[in-house]
């Protein structure tokens, strides 16, 4: 199968034609335009290495994410930061590519963090192999967390190594009913205090929090905090991650803003989620100008997540300086431009 890659990549790169690497397709919507011949790589799949007691799995790109999560479900662990999988065919690569995280992100880290290692076919059919299956092994570590979320544009990711831990004792969900104001500021409260939130949403005039961990820490959390509780806590949580809660029909903006940042005023519809640090806007691509300066006034960036015309920009404009620095890492990584051309930016 790494041949067939290889024969594939360099046939591009000879003919100046341009490659679109693709799993299971279920985040095909996910960025700019889509372009080039379809790379699959479902056919190279399979967890490779599971090493349960030192919290590590390694597995090929093509691997379905249910087979990786099934197989750590056995053992009574679990991919800590949640990641979507938006349809039955998601793959392990896709994970890496889009760099997406879940309702669980807020506490336990971004997929960025839990990468050890990544195998990569650059755009000379080269297989280049940076960090490793330890979190002391630091050698070419940060290009492994480059990898994360850069939507297969630098290369072929052939497999990842990544770290992952056990599963919570308990966990169990309640609701209070506040305003937005109100619930950014008891996020960011109940943040700053030792309690076990490992999800929080805000929308309609209720926050809805997930506390997991021991069985002792929760209750007692419980007891502490109030709230009402929600007997299908478990079910409200995959609905957000999957994104089939009702909020999510349209064309949404996902607005990434330091936690403490006050209500953004904009015309649309909001859903906030992990400590007021992520926040939803139901709202026409039109807006898109009055939208990035007030999330940029607010110290953060906006992405037109879902729907809407992505001739506004998907993803944020870069700041000149930063543009420079992704056009030196295409340039090194796929000199001849062969990778998801046009995915980001």
């Amino acid at each position: 199968m790494i041949e067939q890659f290889r024969q594939q990549i360099l046939s591009a790169a000879s003919a100046g034609g341009k490659l679109r690497i693709r799993g299971g397709g279920t985040k095909d919507w996910y960025g700019q335009e889509l372009g080039g011949d379809i790379l699959d790589t479902r056919g190279y799949s399979g967890i490779v290495d599971y090493e349960p007691s030192e919290l590590v799995i390694t597995a090929r790109c093509g691997t379905p994410l249910a087979e990786i999560e099934a197989a750590l479900a056995e053992r009574n662990q679990m991919l800590a930061f949640e990641p979507p999988h938006f349809g039955e065919g998601a793959t392990f690569g896709g994970v890496i590519a889009s760099g997406l995280s879940g309702p669980r992100r807020a506490m336990s880290g971004a997929v960025r963090d839990f990468v050890l290692g990544t195998q990569l076919m650059d755009g000379k059919g080269e297989v280049l192999t940076f960090g490793g299956q330890v979190m002391k092994n630091v050698a070419g570590y940060d290009v492994s967390r480059l990898l994360a979320g850069s939507m297969g544009t630098l290369g072929l990711m052939l497999q990842h190594s990544v770290k992952v831990l056990p599963r919570t004792v308990r966990e169990t969900t309640i609701r209070f009913e506040m305003d937005e104001i109100t619930a950014i500021r008891s996020m960011n409260e109940w943040g700053g205090q030792p309690l076990p939130i490992s999800a929080s949403c805000w929308h309609g005039g209720v926050l809805t929090l997930r506390l997991s961990g021991a069985q002792a820490a929760v209750d007692a959390a419980e007891r502490g905090m109030g709230g009402e509780i929600v007997d299908d806590g478990a079910q409200f949580w995959t609905s957000l991650r999957e994104q089939r809660h009702g909020f999510f029909n349209g064309s949404i903006w996902r607005l990434s803003v330091p936690s403490s940042a006050s209500a953004i005023v904009l015309r649309g519809e909001q859903l906030i989620e992990w400590g007021g640090a992520q926040r939803w806007l139901r709202a026409d691509a039109s807006m898109a100008q009055n939208i990035r300066r007030a999330v940029t006034a607010a110290g953060g960036h906006a992405t037109l997540f879902r729907g809407g015309d992505k001739s506004v920009g998907v993803f944020q404009p870069l700041a000149p300086a930063v543009a420079r620095i992704h056009e030196r890492l295409k340039a090194s990584f796929d000199p001849s431009q062969v990778f998801n051309p046009g995915r980001m930016y």
